[in-house]
């Protein structure tokens, strides 16, 4: 089933690198980047969280909050932000399900091998809890900063 633009966003619950198990709704009241990534330390998933980072600010300013949401466990999410001072929250979403509320978890293939993983995607959630923008097969160059004037033109 796929969350669809103009709804409320599906909400969840999970385990959260701050010590918490952390609901969607607890941020209802703040404009949300929840985006989805496939692994902790890899390549583009470093650059994603490192440009989020970077802006980290510049959406706090517009009253966002960042999540970042991965199947990887708590331990490994707690070395990722360790290792690049990273300032916002990952949940751990080891059973997928979050993943498969919003539709990211995916059968894909590398090197002709398959295997069912997450689909780098992004959700905007206005404070009313509703969807309002989300982007899939996301390209991680350029992605932040359109995510950063998406909410500055339309939910400031």
């Amino acid at each position: 089933m796929a969350v669809s633009i103009g709804e409320l966003a599906p909400d969840f619950a999970l385990e959260a690198s701050n010590g918490e198990t952390i609901k969607l709704s607890d941020f209802r009241g703040k404009n949300i980047v929840l985006y989805f990534y496939p692994k902790d330390m890899t390549p583009g998933c470093t650059t994603q969280a490192c440009d989020f980072r970077d802006k980290h600010s510049h959406f706090a300013d517009l009253d966002a909050v960042i999540l970042g949401v991965s199947p990887d466990p708590l331990a490994r999410h707690e070395k990722f932000i360790e290792k690049y001072d990273l300032p916002f929250i990952l949940l751990a979403d080891e059973e997928n399900k979050a993943a498969e509320a919003y539709d990211v978890w995916k059968l894909k293939k590398t090197f002709g091998k398959e295997y069912m993983g997450i689909e780098r995607s992004t959700f905007i959630i206005d404070k009313a809890g509703k969807l309002v923008k989300e982007w899939r097969k996301v390209k991680v160059k350029g992605h932040v900063e359109e995510a950063l004037e998406y909410i500055r033109e339309n939910l400031s």
